[in-house]
């Protein structure tokens, strides 16, 4: 799948961050994310003449991705053990990988899909109760509707688990925004990311508009206030054409980007946040970022020195063993 399937943005106001990101700058008011606006509410769907099935455009796009899993597959790639006794891997490696995921953005802020430089950031997280919810487009049928929900549910208790933080599936103003949507459903996407983000610039809702096959999956974070690192509200996307192991680890690799991960680094391993595919779920590796992420010395905003500060202590305090965890 290669890891050119996830953009992520990062900007200031109600500001893109997201997975692979494509950061831009909206003029967006300061967000002050206390009740839901009525703009963001779902607005009814305009009546449409019933499709008898899907289009041509994503047959042959359900076709493409059922090529790629079988072709990562048969190399042995998307691992689902979530690494083991060949993928050892040290403190220090846990912390340069660190540095790197969470710092690091993938794509420079404001310029579309152009790759970034490298350069570190700042620590980006939520600080408030994080409310996940589902939706889908009019082309997905109510069984994978079903399946893909009972996923998202079961993988958002293991987040709360896994970091601590409060992390809750709810359809009472939510703020993390789970969309499973078809090429037949594009209209649909970006009619709805607009009302959500009502001051979205056009680049970034020019993403949507032209997603390319290469990009199986995006997610989008925004900050609650100007210039700011805190999470108010994020927006992942995922192609309702994936067969069952994309999709899932689409819903695996942006859910936990949404919550800060936002970078791929080759050497992290074992890792979903990799461009080579390796592994397709969460990895033990994985939740130990996830978990040095919210630790509550891990702060928004902190610079790349102050971040390896902390992680020397806590992986002090808590070292991985030489040979990698048990």
């Amino acid at each position: 799948m290669g890891r050119a399937h996830r953009i992520f943005a990062a900007l200031a106001a109600l500001s893109l961050v997201a997975c692979n990101a494509v950061p831009s700058e909206p003029d967006v008011p300061e967000a002050k994310p206390v009740a839901r606006p009525a703009a963001q509410a779902r607005a009814p769907e305009p009546a449409i003449a019933l499709k008898r099935g899907p289009s041509q455009e994503s047959v042959a796009l359900a076709a493409y991705y059922a090529r790629v899993e079988a072709d990562l597959l048969v190399q042995g790639l998307l691992r689902t053990d979530g690494g083991g006794p060949d993928t050892p891997f040290t403190d220090t490696m846990l912390m340069r990988n660190f540095v790197t995921i969470a710092l690091a953005e993938e794509y420079a802020r404001g310029a579309g899909l152009r790759a970034g430089t490298g350069d570190l950031g700042r620590i980006k997280k939520w600080t408030q109760p994080v409310r996940m919810s589902v939706e889908f487009g009019r082309s997905v049928p109510e069984e994978i509707r079903n399946r893909d929900r009972a996923e998202v549910t079961r993988y958002t208790a293991r987040l709360a688990r896994v970091t601590g933080h409060p992390i809750t599936m709810s359809d009472a103003d939510p703020n993390f925004h789970v969309l499973f949507m078809s090429e037949d459903d594009r209209s649909q996407i970006s009619r709805r990311i607009r009302q959500l983000v009502p001051n979205i610039n056009a680049q970034s809702l020019a993403i949507f508009d032209r997603l390319p096959r290469s990009i199986h999956c995006l997610v989008i974070a925004f900050s609650g206030s100007s210039g700011g690192y805190d999470y108010a509200k994020a927006i992942a996307l995922i192609r309702a054409e994936h067969p069952p192991l994309l999709r899932k680890s689409c819903i695996h690799e942006e859910l936990a980007q949404g919550l800060g991960l936002s970078n791929d680094s080759p050497l992290a391993r074992p890792s979903i946040f990799n461009d080579d595919d390796e592994f397709a779920l969460l990895t033990t590796h994985d939740e130990m970022l996830l978990k040095l992420l919210y630790n509550p010395r891990m702060r928004p905003g902190m610079d790349a020195d102050a971040t390896r500060a902390v992680l020397r202590d806590l992986l002090a305090d808590a070292p991985v063993p030489a040979d990698g965890p048990s």
